[in-house]
């Protein structure tokens, strides 16, 4: 139960990031259009980093129980 209880809220803080990421990149497009299409590839490479990242902590924190 506690195992599946983190991984929702890991899951979640993901979800929030990834959102609030892609938000702030249309913001500043707006805002800035000259570097509009820095963000962008920030908020691609970060669409890949962020899962990773929560899903090595996962199988860490999985490894660090046993």
């Amino acid at each position: 139960m506690k195992d599946n209880k983190c991984k929702r809220i890991l899951a979640l803080i993901g979800v929030v990031l990834l959102v609030g990421m892609y938000l702030l990149t249309l913001v500043f497009a707006f805002v800035d259009p000259t570097e509009g299409k820095n963000w962008l590839k920030a908020s691609i490479v970060c669409t890949i980093f962020v899962p990773v990242f929560i899903y090595a902590c996962i199988m860490l924190a999985r490894y660090l129980k046993k």
